[in-house]
């Protein structure tokens, strides 16, 4: 089953062109890695699927709903309203920043979607959000507050936030690209065990071992557009494409 189809997306800023084209969808369970350097679209390409920023044309379906088609004389033509709330329960971003409420604590931060956009009863919301700290391993950072915490702890903060709101498809925009490399591990093992359990993710990284290791469909990106895209095999392993290669080469030695 298709959870996200994305046809002949595009979005410039002023004239630059930063996506062009973009096609490719999402399986139930799968876990797509897209890579590619600083200022290939990526993180543009997740804000537009996310309703962050406005495409200029194409079309992106999720979950089986029209997020927005392309319109007659080109440009994007959206959905309702009540459809693009609908839609945006359906997918969950994790920040590279965090973007914790520094006021809130720990629990807080996990319960107030749930109690204020999916009118969870506060106890309810309460109950869950101990269940995924306990899944985060931080059920003892309940009622501290995030200036508190490590950034690998404020991150995991951030992914059960996500969780709680119970979405189809998490996206991660580099999760791991504000923490220092011995707190990396902590985030990596948490999205790791999320893909056992047959979470459908779109994760934006430059972590290739990683991309490697837990996705099972990798995108490379450049200047706008999809260069190639296949299993890890295919794109780490077994290339043909020179700008893949370029790309990949202090990794793969």
């Amino acid at each position: 089953m298709s959870m996200l189809e994305v046809r002949n997306l595009s979005k410039s800023f002023g004239s630059n062109k930063v996506l062009k084209d973009i096609s490719f969808e999402v399986e139930k369970g799968q876990v797509v890695a897209v890579i590619g350097p600083s200022g290939s679209g990526k993180s543009t390409m997740l804000r537009c699927i996310n309703q962050l920023e406005k495409a200029d044309g194409g079309t992106v379906n999720v979950c089986g709903m029209s997020m927005f088609t392309a319109g007659e004389n080109g440009g994007a033509v959206y959905a309702p309203a009540k459809t693009l709330r609908e839609i945006r329960l359906k997918v969950g971003l994790v920040f590279q920043n965090f973007n914790l409420f520094p006021h809130f604590n720990v629990l807080r931060n996990i319960t107030e979607a749930p109690v204020r956009v999916l009118k969870m009863n506060r106890k309810d919301a309460e109950e869950k959000g101990m269940e995924l700290l306990k899944k985060m391993g931080l059920s003892d950072k309940a009622k501290s507050y995030p200036f508190e915490l490590s950034g690998g702890q404020q991150q995991r903060v951030s992914i059960a936030r996500a969780l709680a709101l119970s979405p189809e498809i998490l996206f991660f925009d580099e999760p791991t690209s504000a923490l220092d490399p011995e707190l990396t591990g902590e985030i990596l093992k948490v999205i790791k065990e999320l893909a056992e359990e047959k979470m459908t993710m779109v994760i934006v990284t430059h972590e290739m071992a990683f991309a490697r290791d837990v996705a099972n469909h990798v995108i490379f990106m450049d200047g706008g557009v999809i260069i190639e895209e296949g299993t890890p095999d295919e794109v780490f392993g077994n290339t043909s494409n020179e700008r893949t290669k370029q790309f990949l080469q202090r990794f793969l030695e």
